[in-house]
């Protein structure tokens, strides 16, 4: 005999009691006994009800991970959860500041010191620190005091302030 014949003799084994044992639990009458000494007779039809009790599930978080510690990226993640929907999600944002000074870096490890400054630049915050030491930022290809004369001449050329979220 064979396996799938063997399987299939099985399941008709099963279904035979199944519905067997449904069809005598259908026709037996239960017999209770109460504290009146009165006897009641309930018949089962077969409908029932199964309440299933469960934890309820859970949104998790994914794990956003920066494998490579010198990149210029943060990481966030969140999840919610209710009885019927969950939702999580996840992803990365960049860090200007952090990507100014690598590019910066890079350009004065290259022997560009003034192209690195330049970069620097961008920032109004080393802009007004640059201008308050005496030292304008280069422009143009200029640097010192004609630099200083450009900006002048130009102050929407100037890097404008960052405006913080109140």
């Amino acid at each position: 005999m064979t396996n799938m014949n063997i399987l299939n003799k099985i399941a008709i084994i099963l279904a035979i009691l199944t519905f067997s044992s449904a069809s005598i639990a259908q026709s037996d009458p239960i017999v209770t006994q109460s504290t009146s000494n009165s006897t009641s007779t309930t018949t089962t039809n077969g409908d029932t009800t199964t309440r299933v009790i469960s934890p309820p599930p859970s949104a998790i978080s994914p794990a956003v991970t920066i494998i490579n510690s010198d990149v210029c990226v943060v990481g966030y993640s969140g999840a919610a959860q209710t009885q019927i929907l969950g939702i999580s999600f996840g992803g990365t944002t960049k860090d200007y500041n952090c990507e100014r000074l690598k590019l910066s870096r890079a350009l004065f490890d290259m022997g560009m010191k003034v192209a690195a400054v330049s970069v620097m630049c961008q920032d109004e915050r080393v802009f007004t620190a640059m201008e308050n030491a005496g030292t304008p930022c280069p422009v143009d290809g200029q640097i010192g005091a004609s630099a200083k004369e450009i900006w002048e001449s130009n102050p929407k050329r100037k890097p404008q302030k960052v405006k913080s979220k109140e």
